[in-house]
């Protein structure tokens, strides 16, 4: 999906970030929304036991979603937003890391909103992990005439790790899956449209298909994420959404022929050793 995003100003005029989020969503609103129907009918033909409701599974805890899905909303509405913005000023790679730090943010933030219990050995994993993202932000170094992209990227990653949380308690009220996918893409589809009302900048066909490509690939994202936190806790996940780092550093080589400085090195080796490290104490090793 990253790939897309940034791939897309190189075939026509530079597209804003907000432009890039709707296309991106709209795919997971049709995609989410036709499977969300298929459930539905499921349901109206088969009742489900006395309150419960397509969007809930079996044994739901009587406390409401709506909070939950909101929260989840606009803080992965604001995660898109950050991670665009860094995708479309800063290399592939450094914005794939900064938006890594979601697992962590998820971590933390689960531990206060949750109850989730966090480890000194995860929370030293936290702090750490902040310092090898400051090594990839680096205010004042390689990166100066671009804080502000570098800056946004840290926080989309932040607050993906707080939708992530969202969506952990969606896991626990076990709320239907393909109702958190269409909730999400359809605000943030929303939030989006205003931008697009007011500043939308045309785009070539190749441009077309390659948000297109984004759609389908972050689709899939959406689904293989929310099933993740939905099934499992932060701190025993975090280190598999790590996974894109080295397609993101494969493929920023490849197509664009970006390759990371000695800091951003660095910084990624620092993240995504402590991700290991975190994962190897919530499996039992030391």
């Amino acid at each position: 999906m990253g790939m897309f995003v940034r791939l897309a100003d190189d075939f026509g005029g530079a597209v804003s970030p907000f432009q890039k989020s709707f296309f991106r969503n709209i795919v997971a609103v049709f995609v989410a929304g036709a499977l969300f129907a298929l459930k539905w009918r499921e349901a109206a033909r088969a009742p489900l036991p006395r309150g419960e409701s397509a969007s809930r599974g079996s044994g739901t805890p009587a406390a409401s979603p709506w909070w939950p899905l909101v929260c989840r909303s606009i803080f992965g509405t604001i995660g898109i937003f950050g991670n665009f913005y860094a995708l479309s000023h800063i290399p592939l790679g450094d914005a794939c890391m900064l938006n890594k730090l979601s697992p962590f943010a998820a971590v933390v933030a689960s531990w206060l909103l949750l109850g989730d219990r966090v480890t000194v050995r995860q929370g030293v994993a936290v702090a750490v992990a902040f310092v090898g993202a400051m090594f990839v932000v680096k205010p004042g170094f390689a990166l100066a005439g671009e804080t502000t992209a570098a800056l946004a990227g840290l926080a989309g990653g932040v607050s993906a790790g707080l939708a992530y949380t969202c969506v952990r308690r969606l896991g626990i009220l076990k709320v239907e899956p393909s109702f958190i996918v269409l909730f999400f893409s359809a605000f943030s589809t929303l939030a989006t449209l205003p931008f697009l009302i007011f500043d939308y900048q045309p785009m070539t066909g190749a441009q077309v298909a390659i948000l297109f490509g984004a759609g389908i690939t972050a689709t899939i994202g959406q689904f293989g994420i929310t099933a993740a936190y939905r099934f499992a806790r932060p701190r025993e996940i975090a280190v598999y959404d790590y996974a894109n780092v080295a397609f993101a550093a494969v493929l920023g080589f490849a197509v664009f022929g970006q390759v990371p400085d000695a800091f951003s090195w660095f910084g990624i080796a620092v993240i995504v050793a402590m991700g290991v490290w975190m994962n190897r104490a919530a499996s039992g090793y030391r």
